[in-house]
């Protein structure tokens, strides 16, 4: 019989909220750029904050400003709406053609290079990063281009595993406990034996995000690094570097882990929505997603609830601030401050504890060694009313069995072995020829079958020649 999610729990407030946050990345803009006469403001590009309303972002924003004074400068919070794609598509027009009077631009990490080549960002000084040698090397690294810093990481992001113990446990399967770690070879074993408790009619084993837009590359990178370690499409300087034995290694690997009678047959079409949607009605008992789906996903379903390390290799997330090259030096000079306070090693706690992946390793050490998150007391480990009277946020245990520790011995370990997308300033250009080649495993499937994966990866190698130099 297959296990379904009660409709109480459907209903649940926050993880409706989840599912809408994660089909839609942004919303209303929060406010208008201001006048470019206005010359005390600082203002901030970003996308929707996943936190919600007067998320953790806005709020650290609001303590610089009171830090600030009614006599310095003042931050304001704009949030673009769209998908990712129409946010940098926003972002670079305004940049572009001076439209919009940005100081500060939360960048996707794959936007770096492009930014930066077309001189839309400055290169930052040592003002705009404290701590440095603080910071995940792997997560750091997203924010250079060519041997310059042109970004510090706000927040990072590394694909996870989610699970259902209590499918496991009802299965028979002996191990339930995954958070030390799974293969590909032992997740299809577990799969295997909860379709044959539960029959395969409306359940499958594990979904992932594979419709053509962003998820089908990230899934696609995480396969063929996996396959094939050290693997990169680019090299610094963003010329093709991969062969057609390594791709054909690599698409290999995505079929396998991708095809029946293991994945659920409209991942193919699933993004992070969709794909959590299953998930939380029970037609599948294994999930890849991000950490922010974590607190929700722990506050419904409790202990039942596993999470670890994603089997091979997971693809670094996350934004990374930086200054305009249109803004004038003053303000340049201010807004370094800016994101020297908001990346600081209490603010990336802060972060940590609000549900993004922090940046900084000191954000993951033991509470009373970690930073205190001062700056936004809702989160602190000793939580008191928030300066705008709100009182504080319920957040799920860091402990999630045997004394591991989700952030410490999960998150952590993903963001630090991290593999990064093609660093590339046509980075958009080669997701795209990504997303359309490996239509040949996702599209409709032809008459004729689909094609095998030699040939797959000889055309993937044509068509990335053709877009990248080298």
């Amino acid at each position: 019989m297959v296990r379904r999610l009660p409709a109480a729990l459907l209903a649940l407030p926050s993880l409706l909220t989840l599912l809408f946050l994660a089909a839609c990345t942004g919303g209303d803009a929060r406010e208008e750029p201001p006048d470019a006469d206005n010359r005390r403001r600082i203002v901030v590009a970003s996308g929707q904050d996943v936190t919600g309303k007067n998320g953790i972002r806005q709020q650290l924003i609001d303590v610089w400003n009171a830090e600030e004074g009614p006599q310095g400068f003042e931050a304001r919070l704009v949030e673009l709406p769209g998908s990712a794609d129409q946010q940098r598509s926003q972002l670079l027009g305004a940049l572009q053609s001076g439209s919009a009077e940005y100081d500060v631009v939360n960048l996707d990490v794959t936007w770096v290079p492009e930014f930066a080549d077309a001189g839309l960002i400055r290169p930052l000084t040592d003002a705009a990063v404290r701590s440095p040698d603080d910071i995940i090397p792997s997560v750091d690294r997203t924010s250079y281009w060519k041997g310059k810093r042109y970004a510090v990481p706000f927040n990072s992001d590394a694909g996870l595993l989610y699970y259902r113990k209590d499918h496991l446990r009802e299965a028979g399967v002996s191990r339930t406990d995954l958070s030390d770690g799974v293969t590909w070879d032992e997740l299809r074993d577990q799969i295997d034996a909860v379709k044959g408790h539960f029959g395969s009619q409306g359940h499958e084993g594990w979904s992932t995000q594979l419709a053509p837009y962003e998820g089908r590359t990230v899934n696609a990178i995480e396969a063929f690094t996996s396959a094939v370690p050290g693997l990169r499409l680019t090299d610094g300087d963003g010329e093709y570097a991969a062969t057609v034995e390594q791709l054909t290694a690599g698409v290999a690997e995505l079929r396998a882990r991708t095809s029946p009678p293991y994945t659920l047959d409209e991942a193919s079409e699933s993004r992070e929505a969709e794909s959590l949607s299953a998930f939380a009605e029970g037609r599948t008992t294994f999930l890849r997603h991000w950490p922010y789906v974590y607190p929700t996903l722990h506050e419904t379903y409790g202990e039942n609830l596993g999470v670890t390390r994603l089997p091979g290799k997971a693809v670094l997330g996350g934004q990374n601030l930086a200054v305009t090259s249109s803004t004038s030096e003053q303000r340049a000079a201010k807004a370094a401050e800016l994101i020297a306070f908001l990346t600081d090693p209490d603010s990336e706690r802060c972060l940590l504890r609000a549900g993004f992946a922090a940046t900084r390793v000191s954000a993951y050490q033991e509470p009373g060694t970690a930073p205190p998150c001062r700056h936004a007391p809702a989160y602190a480990e000793t939580p008191s009313a928030s300066p705008t009277g709100e009182g504080t946020v319920r957040l799920p245990p860091d402990r999630i069995a045997d004394g591991v520790s989700f952030s410490r011995d999960i998150l952590l370990p993903s963001l630090r072995e991290g593999v990064h997308r093609p660093r590339t300033p046509l980075y958009g250009a080669v997701t795209h020829t990504l997303i359309t080649e490996l239509d040949a495993l996702y599209g409709p499937s032809p008459s004729a079958g689909r094609p095998g994966d030699a040939q797959i990866a000889k055309g993937l190698d044509e068509a990335l020649s053709k877009v990248l130099p080298g």
